[in-house]
Order: structure tokens, then C-alpha cells, then sequence
């Protein structure tokens, strides 16, 4: 086995075992859902109460630079968005070919299922690049792209990200399912 199919397998068994798993059975009512008020979220165009609002489509993404202090509290499509554009969106595009991925120019989820096959795709995409790559390649900062370290590092910080992110998701899972505290939700 090489040592970008260790790294690889490190998220894929994260992703097979953990993540991937969890997100089954992901109904829009629970991808929308805002558990506190002032949540960040993908909303219909025109909608948002954010600062700024990104995407091409007929959803875009809340979202304000620089970031409020404290962050909001983000829903289930939010942190999907985020995965999926920031995450691993832009790296796709950056190293291992293919569209460039851009927040702003994005067309974001306006439902679970589409969100979850962008996210199976660009997951995919991602975890077959690192595959190939070369000892030299992880050794090396990419030529493409804004991130100037070794190319083993990013993909590290991208399996950190998904992990963290990740369990986010899980929770906010856990906690739709047990929100009025009686019996949990079927999801």
C-alpha cells in the first residue's frame, strides 16, 4: 500500500464507517432545521438575513467575511455546503482537475438528497485524487492553488475537516431526533 493510500484510507474508513452511515435517511425538514434562532443556512435567492449570500443558483449560502464573533450556529445544510464546497470543493478543482469550485458561483443544495449526492460526488472525486498521488506530490506544496505547504498536510487538514465537521452533523442529528425530549424522532 502506498502512503497516499494510507492517508486516503484514514477518511475512507471514517467516511464508510462513520459519516456516511449517519447521514442516512436525511429528510429536508432536518436539513433545514434551525435549532436556535439567528441560524446560518442555504435559503431560497433573496431570503437571507446575512450579510453576505453566496451561490449561483436558486439557494445560496449565509455568510459574512470576516466571520462574526461568536460564529452562528449553522444547520445540517450549511455544514454540508461547507464540506462540499469549501472543504473539498475547492481542492478538487485546484489539484486534481476538472470545474473549479467557487462559493460564490456555486449552485447550492435546496434538498438533502441533492445535497448528498454532491457530497458523495465531490467525496469521491477527492478520495480518488489522493490515491494517486506520488510520494513526491505529498512531499511538495501543489503547483495549482493558494495553499503553499506540502501536499500531505492539506490532505491531512481535509481529513481533520471532515472528521470535525463530520461530527457536527451527528450531533445536530442526535439533537433533531431528541429535541422535545421524549422519544426520538424517526429519521
Amino acid at each position: 500500500m502506498t502512503r497516499s493510500e494510507r492517508i486516503a484510507d484514514q477518511l475512507d474508513w471514517h467516511w464508510q464507517k462513520n459519516l456516511r452511515p449517519r447521514l442516512h435517511g436525511l429528510a429536508d425538514e432536518e436539513y433545514f432545521w434551525e435549532p436556535v434562532r439567528g441560524c446560518w443556512s442555504i435559503r431560497p435567492r433573496g431570503t437571507s438575513a446575512a450579510p453576505r449570500s453566496d451561490g449561483s443558483g436558486e439557494w445560496t449560502m449565509d455568510f459574512a467575511w470576516p466571520g462574526p464573533e461568536p460564529a452562528p450556529v449553522t444547520t445540517i445544510a450549511w455544514r454540508l455546503a461547507h464540506i462540499i464546497v469549501s472543504c473539498l470543493g475547492y481542492r478538487v478543482g485546484w489539484h486534481f482537475g476538472g470545474q473549479e469550485v467557487d462559493s460564490q458561483t456555486f449552485a447550492y443544495a435546496g434538498t438533502a438528497d441533492e445535497a448528498l449526492e454532491q457530497l458523495d460526488e465531490m467525496y469521491g472525486r477527492w478520495n480518488a485524487g489522493v490515491r494517486e498521488l506520488s510520494d513526491a506530490a505529498l512531499e511538495n506544496p501543489p503547483a495549482v492553488g493558494p495553499e503553499r505547504f506540502p501536499m500531505e498536510g492539506i490532505v491531512l487538514h481535509v481529513n481533520r475537516e471532515l472528521i470535525h465537521h463530520g461530527a457536527e452533523i451527528s450531533l445536530l442529528r442526535d439533537l433533531y431526533r431528541w429535541q422535545d425530549g421524549a422519544e426520538p424522532r424517526r429519521v
